[in-house]
């Protein structure tokens, strides 16, 4: 059996729903809502930037598969223009302040991650007769994979 981590799951493990009804406190924004609270909407945002949603409409169709609460999209786009601009900035800055490297251990996500970019670089065909490309040039295919975590580049040989 395969296991993943949602992003809402990460979501909710590092920003609780206390610490953001505190900084919406803390701006000095009253939510009056019951059913879509601003860490619903929160939720919903995380959620739109992870699977590049292209509306609010089409958000609030996604919604209910992604386990999100079931709202109409002028509920959404309402609250959306409602909450200041302020709150969601104090939650990012919280957000980046705890995804510390303590953390980022606590998660262990299971394989380290990758940075891998392929590139041609091509030249006259004189300067690489043993490589020719297309027509009067010449070229090759560089594959490159860094490691995230050090920026270094990845000690193994082997073909991608």
């Amino acid at each position: 059996m395969k296991k993943f981590t949602t992003i809402l799951s990460v979501l909710q493990s590092i920003l609780t729903s206390e610490e953001v009804e505190s900084v919406v406190a803390l701006i000095g924004y009253k939510d009056k809502a019951r059913k879509f609270t601003v860490n619903h909407l929160l939720q919903y945002w995380c959620m739109a930037a992870f699977e590049q949603w292209d509306s609010y409409r089409s958000g609030v169709d996604h919604a209910a598969s992604k386990g999100l609460l079931k709202v109409h999209y002028s509920s959404f786009s309402g609250k959306a223009a409602e909450v200041p601009f302020a709150v969601f900035k104090t939650l990012l800055h919280l957000l980046v302040q705890k995804c510390n490297r303590i953390v980022r251990r606590k998660l262990s996500f299971p394989k380290e991650l990758l940075l891998i970019d392929s590139t041609t670089i091509t030249v006259g065909k004189t300067r690489l007769p043993w490589a020719p490309y297309h027509g009067e040039r010449a070229g090759i295919k560089l594959h490159v994979a860094l490691q995230a975590e050090s920026g270094q580049p990845l000690n193994e040989n082997r073909w991608f």
